[in-house]
């Protein structure tokens, strides 16, 4: 199993918007992907419903695990989300 430890970005954490980019994005992945902090966790990455449940706020660390083929790519696409402002990016599209 891989696994990253990322800060988020997204100025309203992992929150609305930035949560329901950020489950359709690991829905989309060929690895399971899991989400977790340190003090709860770790729950699918691909559930908006289970993401809301961390209450991830900016700048909180958050580790993602994912497993099978796939694992490192998905990890890296879904870090690189986590550390992009997701508030900012949509306002501005």
């Amino acid at each position: 199993m891989s696994a990253r430890t990322v800060k988020v970005a997204s100025a309203s954490g992992l929150h609305a918007r930035p949560a329901a980019l950020f489950s359709q994005a690991a829905s989309e992945q060929p690895a399971a992907v899991t989400i977790e902090t340190a003090d709860a966790g770790p729950v699918k990455a691909s559930s908006i419903l289970m993401l809301l449940t961390l209450d991830v706020a900016f700048d909180d660390e958050v580790t993602l695990r994912a497993e099978g083929e796939g694992a490192e790519e998905s990890l890296d696409a879904l870090a690189a989300l986590l550390e992009t402002n997701l508030d900012e990016e949509f306002q501005e599209s």
